[in-house]
């Protein structure tokens, strides 16, 4: 008989763990998991503790024979896994609120994975994901690494340019979340729909939407003209496109294109929410305190639905489903990040995407679609050169790429406003940036 799988979760004390205990126990099936290893780092360690005894309960209510394990030993947990999953925040949601924060005194929108809080998010994370890789190399080198961590984009970009492994994959909640409320417009099963996702991470479109294999995109683009909010997912509200934008692009942007294509409107909302109630950051430290306490609770068994406000709802759903079609080789098709090799034209073979793949046990495969439209293409091309020379920073802690590839940015778009950004966002996160002062990371 086969042993079961080992599943290493860097991050474990993260708030959406209890979504992942969630899909394995759904899953548990189809995927004969029996050791699930959540792992943090000290500041973590509390969290890690009351989410770990929650997963235990929700274990045990399940009456599965999975054992949860908790340790701040990443080697241990690392050792012999068959998949990693990664879902940290270097620097914690303190970091998270300067990233939004300081832009905004730029007049700049101040974003978690978009503009100057995108980069410095990911200055932050690769050199950290890098580690891991190189630990991965030694300790589990059959592994998939799985990487929810934001800007998830970025990060596959830097694991494939960088890093000695091969089998790894992004995700994001952001392409099931638009599946689900398109099934929800059309009030139909999620099961019957099926959109063309190509792209980047949180800069994808939905290039076409199937209905039992049938395009419905005209009906749903025009349902979508008709809606106040357009962001479909619970940590952006959005606007209304305007129906003459939406029927002239002809696909199905995805919230972040919020921040683009409503660059005006949407820094107003952040500034005055920022001034009102706080960042996005800190209205989800009050809410991640309300869900530990929760979790607390020792009747508690299940994952609280409180828990979908923070919006990673779907996660679980994304991430085991993505497990689960690597193992069992199902050939379904789900969106992913993932090497590129030829499928948008108008990106670099070896670059990451996001875009519908083919899951199967050796990894996704992605499925071609040519040039992205016209109206998209430019966009998308800028976004990735931001994203490579943002990757490239974080590794070589050089600082005038760190400006150059905030200046490349359109939430910027100006080189003297970049470098202010970027030299008052270097002091903030000193802690968390050795690479920029003097304690280069080599590749």
């Amino acid at each position: 008989m086969n042993k079961g799988l080992k599943i290493a979760t860097i991050g474990g004390g993260s708030s959406y763990t209890p979504e992942l205990i969630e899909g394995f126990i759904k899953r548990y099936d189809e995927l004969p998991v029996s050791e699930i290893w959540l792992v943090d780092i000290e500041e973590g360690q509390e969290k890690l503790n009351i989410v770990g005894n929650l997963a235990k309960r929700m274990i045990a209510k399940a009456g599965l024979p999975i054992d949860i394990h908790l340790t701040l030993d990443r080697a241990a947990a690392l050792k012999d896994a068959d998949f990693v999953t990664t879902q940290f925040r270097v620097g914690l949601l303190d970091a998270r609120a300067k990233d939004e924060r300081i832009p905004l005194k730029y007049g700049v929108l101040g974003q978690e994975t978009n503009g100057p809080g995108g980069l410095f998010k990911g200055l932050r994370t690769i050199p950290v994901i890098l580690d891991i890789c190189k630990d991965m190399e030694e300790l589990c080198p059959d592994a998939w690494l799985i990487n929810f961590t934001n800007p998830a984009g970025m990060v596959t970009e830097a694991v494939l340019r960088y890093a000695n492994i091969d089998k790894v994959v992004g995700l994001c909640n952001v392409p099931i979340g638009m599946e689900m409320a398109v099934a929800e417009l059309l009030e139909v099963d999620h099961s019957r729909i099926r959109i063309d996702f190509a792209g980047l991470n949180h800069m994808v479109y939905g290039l076409d939407v199937y209905l039992d294999g049938v395009s419905v995109k005209d009906q749903v683009i025009k349902m979508v003209t008709a809606l106040d909010d357009n962001s479909f997912v619970k940590n952006i509200h959005g606007f209304g496109w305007e129906p003459e934008f939406l029927k002239a692009i002809n696909v199905i942007p995805c919230p972040y294109h919020n921040y683009y294509y409503k660059s005006r409107e949407m820094f107003e909302k952040v500034k005055q929410e920022a001034e009102a109630e706080g960042t996005r950051a800190e209205v989800v430290q009050k809410l991640e305190k309300e869900l530990f306490e929760l979790y607390k609770d020792p009747n508690l068994d299940i994952k609280p639905p409180q828990l979908e406000k923070r919006g990673g709802a779907y996660y679980s759903d994304a991430a085991v489903r993505l497990i689960s079609s690597i193992y069992n080789d199902k050939r379904d098709i789900q969106p992913v990040n993932t090497r590129n090799n030829g499928a948008i034209a108008s990106i670099p073979d070896e670059s990451a995407v996001e875009i519908s793949c083919v899951i199967t046990k050796d990894g996704p495969k992605p499925i071609a679609v040519g040039d992205l439209p016209v109206p998209v293409r430019g966009l998308v091309q800028q976004i990735k050169s931001f994203e490579r020379v943002a990757a490239e920073a974080a590794v070589t802690g050089d600082r005038n790429l760190a400006v150059l590839a905030l200046t490349i940015n359109p939430l910027v778009a100006s080189d003297t406003l970049a470098k202010q950004i970027v030299d008052d966002m270097l002091e903030a996160h000193k802690k968390y940036l050795p690479q920029f002062f003097g304690n280069f990371i080599t590749k």
